[in-house]
């Protein structure tokens, strides 16, 4: 866990094919403050596979699991993409865990479930390998492809190494995702981040979780599908005024 002491905790939770290491840039900016505790999901970074086939509740009962093992009473939690949509779970029916809940780049009902059902197929048939470029294209805008080689390669290989199984237990999670009817049950500050330019879960799908959620607030940023990679710095700045301003979020 990245220090300071003493200070709130911030749980970072990330997306299918990638690690606890998307979170490098956001990290490093909010550990000047807070402390933050990143994790991997199952069957992805260095977390074993575990039992397949998965279910949400395992997922997020994961990250309370973490929690009790640590000690750690109340968390600032952040979810990217599967992260948010386990976020939701959480936030649903775990609230007395959290200051607040922050949801990126997510949604909380698969609109796709042909296209994953294509991955997944193909995961089983041929690997990984063929669906990292397409995802590649998903995640980032064109300009960031063209100008962040260092960042995009980190990602690219955080994608590649990737335990088949384990994309495969997260990914049919993704693609059975229907969450809609939890979220009248969040009831902790929330806030939704959207990447402008994000195909994979639109601003729409944004705004119907904000729709859905009460008091939830909405924040735009100039990315595609991994808003916080593409633009550590800006989301970083939006969750910093967002969890500023939470009564008593200095408390564990």
């Amino acid at each position: 866990m990245d220090e300071p002491e003493a200070s709130p905790v911030v749980m970072l939770a990330h997306g299918i094919l990638t690690s606890h290491v998307m979170w490098d840039g956001v990290a490093e900016l909010l550990s000047q403050r807070w402390r933050v505790l990143r994790y991997d999901l199952r069957g992805h970074g260095s977390t074993t596979v575990g039992q397949l086939p998965y279910a949400m509740p395992e997922l997020a009962l994961d990250a309370i699991a973490l929690l009790d093992e640590l000690n750690i009473e109340r968390v600032h939690f952040v979810g990217s993409s599967l992260g948010g949509m386990l976020g939701q779970w959480v936030g649903a029916h775990h609230s007395a865990r959290l200051h607040s809940l922050t949801l990126a780049n997510t949604t909380a009902v698969q609109g796709t479930p042909q296209s994953w059902e294509e991955r997944l197929t193909a995961a089983r048939g041929t690997g990984l390998l063929p669906l990292v470029e397409p995802t590649l294209k998903r995640w980032f805008t064109p300009g960031f492809l063209g100008s962040n080689s260092l960042e995009v390669s980190k990602m690219r290989s955080i994608a590649t190494t990737t335990s088949v199984d384990g994309f495969i237990g997260c990914a049919a999670l993704v693609r059975d995702l229907s969450q809609l009817h939890l979220l009248h049950r969040i009831h902790v500050p929330t806030l939704v981040v959207a990447g402008e330019q994000d195909s994979a879960t639109t601003p729409m799908e944004a705004q119907q979780l904000v729709s859905s959620i009460s008091g939830a607030k909405l924040v735009l940023l100039p990315a595609a599908h991994q808003s916080a990679v593409e633009c550590p710095k800006a989301f970083a700045a939006a969750w910093s005024s967002f969890a500023e301003n939470i009564p008593h979020s200095s408390r564990d």
